[in-house]
């Protein structure tokens, strides 16, 4: 049984005063919940005060980027050690928005998962096609190609330390979602590409969330099906009392 794991990406949200009053909360407020797995994903100048709230709470915070090289002459960029050094677990790669606005390549986001792996950060690997690529039929050729890309190179231990999300970009902050049955779907044949890659066993314990206009009054319905195993959610992750319903999601 794939245990549930629900992630917030505040995005380029919260001032760090904000984020830690807002971390104080959320710690208070999920205090009791223990069998899922919660996640924030915050800025690069919130990462140190977020930490800092949440130390010895059952909730992990995760970057939202990193650049794969250790160090070097990389002005702007953060690494994989610095991340970590400053209590990262986890880092989100591949979102829609870096791909699609910065233009992040696969090549560059399997050298990320790979640089990630290597220094002990978990990634949340983010696939999803866009209206046009959906609307010729192409969801599953986009999916594929992207989660192929991006696990190059990785052992079959490796690859059970990647979260996938599957985040459709045409339903990202857009109030549009994919219904439940139809992200279901998508999901199981992520699995399909997975048991390909590797095996059935790599297939069935890879977590894969749903991103995508998440909402306190879609999550459950999202949660019931068979292949959803949590979500990576945006502007309703950014409110207490929404992001807290999701996480108590029934």
């Amino acid at each position: 049984m794939r245990r549930a794991f629900i992630a917030g990406n505040w995005k380029m949200y919260k001032t760090p005063t904000e984020a830690k009053a807002f971390a104080r909360e959320l710690r208070s407020a999920l205090a009791d919940v223990k069998d899922r797995d919660i996640l924030v994903g915050v800025s690069f100048v919130n990462i140190a005060g977020v930490v800092e709230e949440l130390k010895g709470s059952q909730i992990w915070v995760a970057a939202q980027n990193m650049y794969y090289e250790k160090e070097g002459a990389f002005t702007g960029e953060v690494s994989p050690v610095q991340l970590k050094d400053a209590g990262v677990t986890h880092v989100i790669l591949g979102h829609s928005e870096r791909r699609h606005i910065f233009g992040e390549t696969d090549e560059m986001i399997n050298k990320k998962v790979r640089a990630a792996l290597d220094h002990g950060l978990l990634p949340i690997l983010c696939v999803g096609e866009l209206l046009e690529e959906r609307e010729k039929g192409e969801t599953e050729k986009v999916c594929k190609h992207q989660v192929v890309e991006a696990y190059k190179g990785l052992s079959r231990e490796e690859a059970l330390k990647v979260t996938i999300a599957y985040e459709p970009v045409w339903a990202i902050g857009t109030g549009k979602t994919a219904t439940p049955e139809d992200a279901n779907q998508v999901h199981a044949f992520i699995r399909k590409v997975l048991a390909e890659l590797y095996d059935q066993d790599v297939a069935e314990k890879t977590c894969i969330q749903y991103g995508g206009s998440v909402k306190p009054e879609n999550i459950d319905a999202l949660m019931a099906q068979e292949h959803i195993d949590g979500a990576l959610v945006g502007g309703a992750s950014l409110k207490l009392d929404s992001f807290v319903r999701i996480v108590r999601f029934q």
